[in-house]
């Protein structure tokens, strides 16, 4: 009971109640400042203007998939945008991806409903497809219903009209084209439009539509498709060495487009120049080695080439249909008067004949007769197929190697 108290250690209670406090600010106030190290840090969105600008920059230099990339990330930024979704259709339209740029038109019109841009780009990406110039028709007229000065509008419609078929849509199609030139002088559309109009309306108006091709391309010299159809225009005229430096130019700009390739394999076929026709023919299959229209070109080559058993090959494919070697599922080509089909049609007759395969050989000359009796290369192909096997069948071939002797195989 007489045992003195201990004073209490006011200096160690301090130190404990510094530590507490430390302890409450480190882990509720600094430690929620800092960054997660297990998080990635977060990098700053770019704005769709930049994307944009980098877009047209592309386009400018032609690399119009890469255009169309910058355009997409300018929509994932910005998804609201109708204008986005129709500058990224324009530019799928000129890089080929027609279906891709009929949905983006119809996403900017999802979005605006009204606009007569949107209307104009989905008729235009419509006409590329086949079956669909109706829809296109319609299209491009709600287009200028909502704004009838729509230059870009009138450009598509004189080609849409065009691509009707119809010989009296021919001069609604020529007034559209110059109004389009009017309302924008400066356009590259609307110099391509006129030149569209002046190549298929006559051969004295394709120096006229050369020129506007050209002025097209003054504008922008690295759009492929206009490289092609001004080299179809040279090829029209029978300048077979600008053609094929225009089909090239195409080439560079667009490597994997067999169009520019099928376009200087024929090209050269048309000169006598059959190794190097053969050559881009082989160019164009590899870029699409499904597409039987290449192959019926390439087995035409290899015909041309006298090389009958590749020949054979690549033709049957393209008329039968059938499986590659590498497993690829081919749909043959029916016979229509488009001309090149017709050509591998009485071709695969033609060289069925050469290797004495007469009984199919026959069955296609009738079928060319009886289909194209108005085509006059196809209905003497056939007579020539008949004259290959009667020969045959008048002369058979006896093989008696002469003892001693090698056997030469002719050179082509």
């Amino acid at each position: 009971m007489n045992r003195r108290r201990k004073r209490p250690n006011y200096f160690g209670w301090t130190i404990f109640g510094l530590v507490v406090l430390f302890g409450y600010f480190f882990n509720q106030v600094y430690l929620p400042s800092q960054p997660n190290p297990f998080e990635a840090t977060p990098t700053a969105t770019r704005s769709p203007e930049s994307y944009v600008t980098e877009a047209e920059a592309l386009y400018e230099d032609g690399k119009l998939l890469q255009a169309i990339d910058a355009y997409q990330s300018a929509i994932n930024t910005s998804p609201q945008d109708p204008l986005l979704y129709i500058a990224i259709a324009r530019l799928q339209v000129w890089a080929g991806q027609y279906e891709e740029a009929q949905a983006n038109a119809e996403n900017a019109l999802l979005l605006s409903p009204n606009n007569s841009m949107a209307y104009a780009v989905h008729a235009w990406a419509l006409d590329f497809q086949v079956g669909k110039n109706g829809d296109a028709l319609k299209s491009i007229t709600k287009a200028l219903e909502i704004d009838p000065n729509n230059a870009l509008a009138h450009a598509y419609y004189a080609e849409i009209l065009v691509d009707t078929g119809l010989f009296d849509n021919y001069a609604k199609a020529a007034d559209e084209s110059r109004i389009a030139q009017v309302l924008a002088p400066d356009l590259l559309e609307t110099h391509r439009a006129r030149a569209y109009i002046l190549s298929v309306t006559g051969e004295e108006n394709i120096e006229t539509a050369i020129r506007e091709y050209e002025a097209a391309i003054a504008i922008n010299p690295n759009i492929a498709q206009l490289h092609i159809e001004l080299g179809q225009s040279y090829r029209a005229l029978q300048a077979y060495e600008k053609a094929i430096t225009e089909f090239t130019r195409a080439n560079t700009l667009n490597p994997t487009d067999y169009v520019p390739d099928l376009l200087i394999s024929r090209t050269h076929a048309t000169t006598g120049s059959y190794a190097q026709a053969l050559q881009y023919a082989e160019t164009a299959v590899k870029d699409n080695p499904i597409e039987a229209n290449l192959r019926g070109n390439y087995g035409v080559m290899y015909y041309r080439n006298f090389f009958y058993d590749e020949a054979l090959e690549q033709l049957a494919l393209a008329v039968e249909g059938g499986r590659t070697e590498d497993g690829l599922v081919i749909t043959g080509l029916p016979l229509t008067d488009a001309p090149l089909v017709v050509e591998y049609y009485f071709t695969y007759g033609l060289a069925l004949a050469r290797r004495n395969q007469c009984g199919d050989a026959l069955q296609i000359a009738q079928k060319v007769q009886t289909s194209v009796p108005d085509d006059e290369n196809a209905v003497f192909a056939a007579s020539e197929i008949i004259r290959i096997c009667q020969e045959a069948l008048d002369n058979p071939a006896v093989d008696t190697p002469t003892p001693g002797v090698e056997e030469v195989t002719p050179t082509p």
